[in-house]
Order: C-alpha cells, then sequence, then structure tokens
C-alpha cells in the first residue's frame, strides 16, 4: 500500500534487544562523589540505572523506582532526596543526557542546602554498571495497522522494550518507534499521537503491549477496519 506522497510503504520490521550488564570500576560512598561519577559516566551507565528494574519486575511493578532513588533511600538513609529522585518524570525526557542532568540538578540542590552529609557503610557503596546492548531482527514484519497490532501482541518484552524505551530514550527517534511508523508509513497520525501520550512507566511491560493493541484496534474498529 503507498503512502500519501506515494512512494512504497516501508514495513515495520521488528527487533528486539539482548542486554549484557557490565560493572564499571566505579562506585561511590557519599553524595559527593556519586556526583563525580554521574557528570561523566557514559549514558548507557545512566539508562541501566533508571531502566533495569522496569526488566526485572516487568511482571508485578507498574512504577519502578531507580537504582539512584533506592540506594539514596535504602543505603544512604535520606529519604528526602530519595523521594524527590524517585519522583522524576521518566516519560518527559527525550534524551539520556536531558535525564543526567535532572538527576545531577537534584542531587546537586540537596547537598548545597544540607547541613551535613552522611556516608554509606561499607559494602553499601553505589556500584555503577552499564548495559550493553545487541540489537536483533525479531522476524516479525509489519505492513498495515492491523498486522501491526497482531505483531506486538505476539513479540517477546525485549522487543516491546526496544521499540519503545530503547528509541525514544538511548536511540532518540522520537515518541516511539510505533508512533513514528503509523504518522509515517500510514498517515495515522492521531493514532500515533494517542500512542505516544501513553507514559509506558505506569504500566508493566504486559500493560502497556495491551493498551497499544487496543488503541490500534479501537482505531481501526471505529475506521471499519483494514
Amino acid at each position: 500500500m503507498p503512502t500519501e506522497n506515494g512512494r512504497k510503504r516501508e514495513p515495520f520490521r521488528f527487533c528486539s534487544s539482548l542486554n549484557l550488564t557490565l560493572l564499571t570500576d566505579r562506585r561511590a560512598a557519599d553524595l559527593h562523589q556519586l556526583l563525580g561519577h554521574l557528570r561523566v559516566v557514559s549514558g548507557s551507565v545512566i539508562y541501566f540505572h533508571t531502566h533495569h528494574f522496569l526488566v526485572q519486575h516487568q511482571y508485578v511493578s507498574p512504577e519502578p523506582p531507580n537504582d539512584f532513588a533506592f540506594w539514596v533511600t535504602h543505603d544512604l538513609q535520606e529519604p528526602r532526596l530519595g523521594e524527590e529522585l524517585a519522583a522524576i518524570d521518566m516519560v518527559q525526557f527525550r534524551t539520556i543526557r536531558a535525564l543526567r542532568e535532572r538527576i545531577v540538578a537534584t542531587i546537586e540542590r540537596f547537598v548545597a542546602g544540607a547541613a551535613e552529609h552522611r556516608v554509606a557503610p561499607p559494602e553499601r557503596e553505589f556500584h555503577f554498571r552499564e548495559s550493553v546492548s545487541f540489537v536483533v531482527p525479531t522476524g516479525h514484519v509489519a505492513s498495515s495497522p492491523a498486522e501491526l497490532a497482531t505483531c506486538i501482541a505476539q513479540v517477546g518484552f525485549g522487543a516491546l522494550m526496544f521499540h519503545f524505551f530503547d528509541a525514544r530514550l538511548r536511540l532518540e527517534r522520537g515518541a516511539n518507534d510505533f508512533s513514528e511508523w503509523l504518522a509515517r508509513e500510514c498517515g495515522e497520525t492521531a493514532l500515533a499521537h494517542a500512542i505516544a501520550r501513553l507514559d509506558p512507566y505506569t504500566y508493566t511491560l504486559d500493560g502497556l503491549r495491551h493498551q497499544v493493541v487496543s488503541l490500534i484496534r479501537a482505531s481501526l474498529a471505529k475506521e471499519g477496519g483494514q
């Protein structure tokens, strides 16, 4: 089927990301050390510590905290800062750089106003890790919104993570790959915007899958199907 400008529609090819976790040689025992590392670590380190909870607890936790909030609260015993870090709305950030700047600014503001600075107990330091991703095709290909919904219902969570989270934050490809394709190749701008407005951090991955599929199928039903 051609697009609105007459060119042949490019099919949506599903990929999945396989992630390998690596330890870095960086660790922090207090907020000053944490800030020093946060300012210079790679984007893959920031991505790992703000998103791996989502994968680890994909079945039970629709709104996981990030590692920085967890460590500050439980190991450094700074609950107020922990709440501020946990309250950072990750969906509003389009780049890892912007997310890093917000985390750093939040900690800097707390440090500037703190009368004393706690030190984590021995063996409770924050150890920085990073995620190395390998992208592989899944074999699922969609040429229409209806086929896209069918494939989304079938692919694994790795594909959802890649097209929803990696595409937006790590690869900076816009809201998410599904919305980008629906708008660009199918002219489904309203549907694309509806999917883009979903806050993926308030769903489990299975819940997010259900919402996206439901939006596509409801749109098709409204249009009379394709």
